[in-house]
């Protein structure tokens, strides 16, 4: 069975190499679900690292539902992956009823040729799985991330070994909650590949005066942006236009 380690930084894929783990999916701020990572992070783990990698296209958090502005970017993300020789995508688009847009996804899907392409945990929000599935089939996709539509994996096995049936086209690679503890539950289940962090946490510094973190960025259901009356509402104040 494969390993997949889920990297938010170079330290973390420098470490899944040196400890012999198959293949890394970068990312960063896995906080959010993750997103994609930058040009440089990306650079620098291509440039250093030997390990075969997967690369997260998401192009911010909340839901999995684009603009064209977002759209575009995602696919200018993939093609710097290209360039710099990556060996896969993780990505994904879904539609406000949260099905899967095919058409989008099948654009990604073009555009990563010759990469792999694995459908990210986006799956877990479809109503009808076992459809969606086919439809991923029928376009090219090679993989699908999934905690089989539940909290954790291990939750979600019973999911998961019903997508595995359904399927001979895409590997089904269980993620979410994974790890010394379970991992042999998903092996003795017939799953070919897993993906976990195996995320440690450590103290680097004491508790700041003032936190950065914002509680009212962590919500999914909402998206977060700048406002343009907001912004015109600040520059009369300072310009004394008010």
């Amino acid at each position: 069975m494969k390993l997949e380690i889920c990297a938010n930084s170079y330290q973390s894929a420098s470490n899944a190499e040196k400890a012999g783990a198959h293949r890394i999916e970068l990312c960063a701020e896995l906080a959010v679900g993750g997103i994609t990572p930058s040009y440089g992070l990306l650079k620098k783990v291509m440039n250093d690292l030997t390990i075969p990698v997967h690369v997260l296209i998401r192009p911010r958090s909340g839901d999995f539902t684009y603009s064209d502005a977002e759209f575009q970017i995602m696919k200018e993300n993939i093609l710097i992956c290209k360039e710099l020789g990556v060996t896969g995508i993780v990505s994904g688009v879904l539609k406000l009823d949260n099905t899967i847009d095919i058409e989008r996804t099948k654009e990604l899907v073009a555009v990563s040729e010759p990469m792999n392409f694995t459908f990210h945990r986006a799956f877990d929000w479809v109503a009808n799985p076992l459809k969606e599935i086919k439809e991923l089939e029928k376009i090219g996709v090679n993989r699908i991330l999934t905690s089989g539509q539940e909290n954790s994996a291990e939750i979600g096995i019973h999911n998961l070994i019903e997508f595995n049936k359904t399927t001979s086209k895409i590997t089904i690679m269980p993620g979410g909650g994974i790890n010394q503890k379970n991992i042999t539950l998903f092996q003795k289940n017939g799953f070919n590949e897993v993906h976990l962090s195996a995320t440690i946490q450590t103290k680097t510094i004491e508790k700041p005066f003032v936190s950065m973190n914002s509680s009212k960025h962590f919500d999914e259901t909402n998206l977060a942006f700048s406002d343009v009356q907001k912004i015109k509402n600040c520059l009369a104040i300072i310009s004394n236009e008010t």
